[in-house]
């Protein structure tokens, strides 16, 4: 008999050595990374049983009447042991939506983790989500660097890539967090009207936190920064958080030095190098951006969101 159980701070512990052993887990799913944002985001997180054994748990977070798995994160949905079992994940399902259903809530929004972060096939839950009629409401497009086996570059990247070489700037990991969030405010002020996701003094935070996880790579001139990559990494892969470069940055093509560099050097020996979303706040396709990520070599990947109504069963 699976049970789901409200997440509470006495739990803290258990959630944490869970994620760390679980086959398709990132960090973001710590609890020390999930309530950086404790204030913007009502946790509704759960946590299932069977008996006393834990085998599953989904960050969560409330909406009036509505679940979403998790607002704040990129992605979320039922985090699992490895000895998940179709089975045992229907099972798991059926408890949610009875745990859910009796707390008034209407609406799951689940937001499924791609599968270049499992460790092992952890397509469980989609099953799931298919056997109780869940409907796919958006898919976000990434694209990812398969690293063991690398698309080669475009011939205007290995052009751009051979012109930064001829540059005296200096490529290398950095503790420049500040300057790099403010010139990546700048960057996506300028070309899209937007801000990141994270403030300069949320980034800093996060990275004394996760100092393994949450690494700055960058590229400097006279020990100016003109451009960087901050890279979320995890078991399997690295994901560039934000990508940015000042005017004379782009001149001297230093991202793609970066780029190069992870891609070459630094993460190599990584399953993926992802380099996110390309979508919208409507989830259109922005066609200029995923180009640009696909002349490295990366391919698309989908972010899936489904809905799931919770009426009387």
């Amino acid at each position: 008999m699976i049970t789901a159980v409200r997440y509470t701070a006495s739990h803290r512990d258990d959630w944490d050595a869970f994620v760390a052993s679980a086959k398709n887990a990132t960090f973001l799913f710590r609890r020390d990374y999930m309530e950086y944002h404790a204030d913007r985001f009502a946790d509704a997180s759960l946590m299932f049983f069977d008996d006393e054994t834990l085998v599953a748990i989904m960050p969560a977070s409330a909406h009036g009447s509505e679940i979403v798995s998790h607002a704040g994160l990129t992605y979320g949905g039922i985090v699992s042991g490895r000895r998940m079992r179709s089975g045992t994940m229907l099972d798991v399902f059926d408890a949610l939506g009875a745990h859910l259903r009796r707390e008034g809530i209407e609406k799951l929004t689940y937001k499924r983790l791609p599968y270049i972060y499992h460790d092992v096939p952890s397509d469980e839950d989609r099953y799931a989500l298919f056997h109780h009629k869940a409907t796919l409401v958006r898919c976000n497009l990434s694209a990812a660097v398969l690293l063991s086996d690398r698309v080669a570059y475009t011939k205007g990247r290995k052009w751009a890539i051979a012109k930064s070489r001829k540059t005296s700037m200096a490529v290398g990991e950095s503790n420049e967090v500040e300057a790099f969030m403010e010139m990546e405010c700048e960057h996506l002020q300028s070309k899209y009207g937007a801000k990141p996701v994270h403030t300069a003094t949320e980034m800093r935070w996060l990275a004394s936190l996760f100092p393994k996880n949450i690494r700055l790579f960058s590229a400097t001139v006279d020990g100016r920064l003109v451009a960087g990559v901050l890279v979320y990494e995890s078991r399997n892969v690295a994901h560039a958080q934000y990508i940015g470069a000042t005017e004379e940055g782009r001149h001297l093509c230093a991202l793609d030095a970066v780029v190069d560099y992870l891609l070459g050097d630094v993460f190599v020996s990584k399953r993926y190098f992802d380099f996110g979303t390309s979508n919208d706040p409507a989830g259109r396709v922005n066609e200029g951006l995923i180009d640009n990520k696909e002349s490295y070599g990366a391919r698309a990947v989908a972010h899936e969101f489904f809905e799931l109504a919770l009426g009387d069963r």
